[in-house]
Parts: structure tokens; C-alpha cells; sequence
């Protein structure tokens, strides 16, 4: 008969076992967690890859020497339903980031959810001052995003998630150790980005400036006698006396010789001194006031609306949204028909007037103005009976069968011409049209619009059409299935201990 103290042993070494069990299997979690942590590796298994950061991405990722922080103003959470969906596919990519930059202490990008309602103070010391923005940090450099710069629009319906290319887009400017420096032409009355006039001054736009990363800076080249060599960007806004012909000549080498960037905004009745230079790149300013008798496309106190846009990096967010521009007195803007033929230039009517709008010349009499064929200019039908009011011309050096610019082509110069400067003052910026063009279009002078070589994610909807019957047979279905199945079960472990 075994004696207690073999009981007493063989209880010890079964305790013994157990301990060491756990420890074991303690281990063994502790060793995976350590391998998971620091050799964890994810596969996006959904078709496309739709869900993974593309190998530019992840290529610009490892090489941040910098934290970025992202702050975002909505979640999932948001009673807009809209805005949660959208918050959604942001919340899921910035996963992507901050996974895969996990292991780069210098360069690790974050991101972080902001109420702009419950934490004002923040909010205001970031800069936001409204629901949707998103903005992009990094050191004293910031960026804001927009949601209409995250999706592609197709009847004002989003088609394709473009976050990728706007959050890569974005870190690598404000992880760049040099700004964008735009400089306001001045010496000839044009209006300044420091000026709060709400009529003239251009300081709301200065401040969406600053607020995009740019550094926006005064140039009067009677001065200085050059363009500075790191100018991203030129802007004459308004102009009320003319350029003599030292200053021209600098822009025009600006222009052609170092593939420069210009935007012109001339009001009507104002001489700019200008006309040769623009006849260089295919596009003519006409000394007349547009006139349109539409009722849809004047307001109740005389400013200009237009609605008709050719599609172009510029104009795209206004065809995709339906919006309009809103102006005051201007003059029409177009294609050069005289200027000579050349494959390296391309002149685009941005924005255009209705068919009843016509350009008319004599409006320096005062009386009212009345359309006087042969004299006043009216839209052809190469135009679509329209007048253009701003035009868009790209130099570009190399270009495919079908025209576009090649991936390599050289970097060439490129103008914007506006018939007004009441497109950017205080008073018209606040229209939701005016502020996306002209946004719009610094950011093609300026080569923001450079797309990056990563593909758009597009959105899949799926719709169930049920008919009645159908609907009631999935109803009484999900009402008995699984009760159903429950007895069955219940049946089956009865039969079961029976036998």
C-alpha cells in the first residue's frame, strides 16, 4: 500500500508541472510578442491591394527625418453620416502610415482626432477653425487638407479615394526643409496680400497662403531689377499703371528661360503694358467690359456669374462640385487665333461667359451698353458662343501621341490670365467657387498639382434589390432559422446520451 509520503510526491511533482507549464506557455506568449512587435509583417489579401500603401509611399516613408502629426476634425463617431463615411477610409489609411513608421523614431507619422467645438483652444492655436479640415504638422511647417481634395466626383457622386496621393503629397512638403516662396508683384498699385480692404485687399487670401505652407512675400522689380531665384511664383493682382519694358523683359525671361510661373489679374480700362509678352504664349486680353443680360448669370448688384469651365487640373474641383465663380466688372481673356502654330503650347480656356454675354468695347461712353455688331466681340462658335474670361497656357517640351506631357518632359513655364482682379479680393474670396479656383490654380503654377505615380482607390458600391415576397421569405427565414436550428441541435444531443 503506498505510504503518504509517495501521495506527497507525486502531489508536489504534479504542482511542479503545472508551474512549469505556465511558465512555459507565459513564455511562449512573451516570445511572440516580442517577434510580432518587432518582425510583424501585414498583406493586403483584397483584391488590387486596395487597402496597402503603394511602394512610392512606403519608399518616401522610410526616408522622414522628421515626426509628422496629423490632426483630424471628424470621426466615425460624427452625426453627419457623410462625414463618418468619409472618416472611415482616412481613419484606415493613417493606420497605414503610423504602422509603417512604426520603427522610425526620427520620422514616425501620427494621427490624432480634434473637436473643434469641445477642444477651441487647441483648435485655435493649430489654426482650425471649422469641421472637415485635416491638417498635416511637422515642426513649424503645416499643411491643411480639404475633403474635396481626398476623392475623385463624378455627378457630384465620390468615385475614387484619392487620400494616398493627398496625405504622401502633403508630408513631403511640410518634411521638406524649404518653402514654396510665391512673391506679389508690386510698384504699379497692384493689390497686396497684407491689406484688409475688403474692396482691394488680398489678405484673406495671403492668410489660406500661409496656412497651405507657402511663404508669401512683396517683389517690386523697379527695386530689386530681378526675380529672385527662388520664386515658385509670381502674382500681378490688379495693376493700375503699365510695366515699362526692363520690368518685361524680366518676366519674360522668367517666363521662358527658367520656366517660370506668372498669374495675371488685369481689370478692364487698365492699360498693364503686358500685351507682347502674353502674345508670346498664345493669348490675347481685349480692352472691353463684359455685358451679359442673363438673368441667371448676373446678381441683384451687378457681379458677373459664370458657370461654364473646360476640364483642367484648375477647374476640376469646380466641375465636380457645380460651383460658380463670382465677379465683378471684367474683360474677355482668350486663345491668340493669330499665334503661331506649336506643339509645345497649349492654351486652355479656363472659365467662359454664357451665350448671351458680349464684350463690349465702347464702354468707357456713359450710356447704357448695347451690343453693336462688328465692333463688339461675341462668342463664336469655336467657342461654343461663349467669351472667355480666364485662360491657362503651359509650355511643355516633349509630349505623347495624344498630346499629354510625358513623364519626362522638361519642365517648361506657365501663365494664368484672369480679366479681373476682383477673383481674390477679401469681399469675392469668401464665395466657396472663387477660393477653390484660384486655390486651384496656384497650385498648378506652382507645381502642386504634380500628381504622384500612386494609383486611385476606387469605391465600390453594392446595391440588394428585394421584391416584397422576397423581403417577407428573408424575414420569416431569419425569424425561425435559428430556433430551427437550435432544436435540432438540441434533438441531436438527446439521441446522442440515449444510446
Amino acid at each position: 500500500m503506498p505510504s503518504a509520503e509517495s501521495f506527497r510526491t507525486v502531489r508536489w511533482v504534479r504542482t511542479a508541472n503545472l508551474l512549469l507549464q505556465a511558465l512555459l506557455v507565459l513564455t511562449l506568449f512573451l516570445g511572440l510578442s516580442y517577434l510580432a512587435r518587432r518582425h510583424s509583417w501585414r498583406y493586403d489579401l483584397i483584391a488590387n491591394r486596395r487597402y496597402a500603401l503603394s511602394p512610392e509611399t512606403q519608399s518616401y516613408l522610410r526616408q522622414l527625418a522628421q515626426p509628422v502629426r496629423i490632426v483630424v476634425t471628424f470621426d466615425e463617431g460624427s452625426d453627419d453620416a457623410e462625414l463618418a463615411i468619409i472618416a472611415h477610409d482616412v481613419d484606415n489609411l493613417l493606420s497605414e502610415y503610423a504602422f509603417a513608421t512604426r520603427a522610425n523614431d526620427a520620422g514616425r507619422v501620427s494621427f490624432e482626432h480634434l473637436d473643434v467645438y469641445q477642444q477651441r483652444r487647441e483648435a485655435e492655436q493649430l489654426g482650425i477653425d471649422q469641421v472637415g479640415d485635416i491638417l498635416v504638422i511637422c515642426g513649424e511647417k503645416h499643411r491643411v487638407l480639404h475633403l474635396n481634395e481626398l476623392y475623385e466626383f463624378k455627378n457630384k457622386r465620390r468615385t475614387a479615394f484619392l487620400g494616398e496621393q493627398a496625405f504622401t503629397a502633403a508630408i513631403l512638403d511640410v518634411a521638406n526643409a524649404g518653402q514654396k516662396k510665391i512673391y506679389f508683384l508690386s510698384g504699379h498699385g497692384e493689390q497686396r496680400p497684407d491689406d484688409v480692404d475688403p474692396v482691394r485687399g488680398l489678405s484673406l487670401l495671403g492668410d489660406e497662403l500661409r496656412h497651405r505652407n507657402f511663404d508669401v512675400k512683396l517683389l517690386d522689380l523697379t527695386v530689386t531689377n530681378k526675380v529672385p531665384d527662388d520664386a515658385a511664383l509670381l502674382i500681378a493682382a490688379g495693376p493700375r499703371g503699365t510695366f515699362d519694358r526692363f520690368e518685361q523683359e524680366q518676366l519674360r525671361q522668367f517666363l521662358s528661360i527658367r520656366a517660370g510661373r506668372l498669374i495675371l489679374l488685369i481689370d478692364p480700362g487698365r492699360p498693364f503694358g503686358l500685351d507682347s509678352l502674353l502674345a508670346d504664349w498664345g493669348v490675347v486680353a481685349d480692352d472691353d467690359l463684359i455685358c451679359d443680360t442673363g438673368a441667371k448669370n448676373m446678381t441683384d448688384d451687378g457681379d458677373l456669374m459664370l458657370w461654364n469651365y473646360n476640364s483642367h487640373p484648375v477647374t476640376q474641383v469646380l466641375i465636380d462640385n457645380n460651383l460658380h465663380l463670382r465677379l465683378g466688372p471684367a474683360r474677355s481673356v482668350r486663345a491668340d487665333p493669330s499665334r503661331i502654330l506649336d506643339d509645345s503650347l497649349t492654351v486652355t480656356c479656363l472659365a467662359s461667359t454664357s451665350t448671351t454675354a458680349w464684350g463690349y468695347r465702347d464702354y468707357r461712353r456713359p450710356s447704357l451698353p448695347t451690343f453693336t455688331p462688328g465692333i463688339d466681340l461675341k462668342g463664336t462658335a469655336q467657342t461654343k458662343n461663349c467669351l472667355g474670361i480666364i485662360a491657362a497656357s503651359e509650355r511643355v517640351t516633349a509630349r505623347g501621341a495624344s498630346g499629354e506631357a510625358l513623364p519626362l518632359s522638361v519642365r517648361g513655364g506657365r501663365l494664368i490670365v484672369c480679366g479681373t482682379s476682383e477673383l481674390v479680393t477679401n469681399n469675392r474670396l469668401v464665395n466657396a467657387g472663387n477660393q477653390n479656383l484660384v486655390l486651384a490654380a496656384i497650385n498648378w503654377a506652382a507645381d502642386r498639382d504634380t500628381q504622384l505615380v500612386i494609383p486611385a482607390r476606387p469605391i465600390e458600391r453594392y446595391q440588394i434589390s428585394l421584391s416584397t415576397l422576397s423581403l417577407a421569405k428573408l424575414r420569416l427565414g431569419l425569424l425561425l432559422l435559428p430556433p430551427a436550428v437550435a432544436a435540432l441541435l438540441g434533438l441531436f444531443v438527446y439521441w446522442t446520451r440515449r444510446r
